[in-house]
């Protein structure tokens, strides 16, 4: 990694969508302003804990399924966040001690945190990438991604609650064509993306909150979520809320406290 990424500020002036997602999951890597946000979106949707830690049980199951049953063996994970264990290698390594992950994600503190991304197995690969999905060029060209991954042999893209804070002015369902595009046959897309289908007021409130902090964000309805998977073979159970996916147990949330379309689809 570069000095000069390195030597990037952390911006503690206005909450951080990262680092608000790492108070929802009970860590310790934000800032008093990313708590005061956070605890007022908790205030109109107490479910954004459930949400969180069911979009990471999601990444999970999806990683598993997509080592033990598809065969993959390289992953690119957009929109990293802040390292929480087990990180999507570890969980891809338990499977396939070879698995090759690269990390990308624009937030300096990310950054901060890229070496505890970077433990592997002795057999396996990873990598970070400082890129901004919405310049997915930038990303694809990057060296590190070269150097880590072999684009000849199937990839899953992993985008998991990244998509939301990409606007349709900012072409969301070009920028994961334009991902998948280089991706050969058998690469796969595991995605997921909050919703308001089962709450639109308070959603509103929540989409208040984030953009009145900075961030804008557009949360999607089920149909506009299954356009990111336009020209895939869907998984089973196709398109459905986190928690459904390919559950390990019995779920006792309710849809609308998770409220977060999920899916894997594969490249014919």
């Amino acid at each position: 990694m570069s000095n000069s990424h390195a030597a990037r500020e952390i911006d503690t002036s206005r909450p951080h969508s990262a680092r608000m997602y790492d108070y929802y999951l009970g860590g310790k890597d934000h800032f008093d302003i990313d708590k005061q946000a956070a605890e007022t979106v908790a205030s109109v949707y107490p479910g954004i804990f459930t949400c969180a830690r069911e979009n990471r049980a999601f990444m999970h199951r999806a990683t598993r399924v997509l080592a033990k049953e598809h065969g993959i063996r390289q992953w690119l994970d957009i929109g990293t966040g802040i390292p929480t264990e087990p990180n999507l290698h570890q969980v891809a390594q338990s499977v396939v001690p070879d698995a090759r992950v690269v990390y990308a994600d624009n937030d300096p503190l990310v950054l901060k945190y890229a070496e505890r991304l970077m433990r592997n197995t002795p057999q396996g690969r990873t990598a970070y990438i400082e890129a901004d999905v919405n310049n997915p060029d930038a990303l694809l060209n990057a060296p590190e991604l070269a150097e880590a991954l072999d684009t000849d042999r199937p990839v899953a893209l992993s985008l998991n609650a990244l998509m939301h804070f990409v606007t349709d002015a900012q072409d969301p369902y070009g920028i994961v064509s334009r991902l998948l595009a280089v991706l050969p046959s058998g690469s796969a897309l595991a995605l997921s993306h909050c919703t308001p289908d089962f709450d639109p007021d308070t959603w509103q409130k929540v989409t208040d909150i984030y953009t009145g902090a900075g961030t804008p964000v557009q949360f999607r309805s089920r149909d506009d979520v299954a356009r990111f998977f336009e020209g895939l073979d869907l998984l089973d159970p196709g398109v459905t809320v986190g928690h459904r996916w390919r559950p390990d147990k019995e779920p006792t949330a309710s849809d609308a406290e998770v409220s977060l379309w999920t899916g894997v689809g594969i490249k014919p």
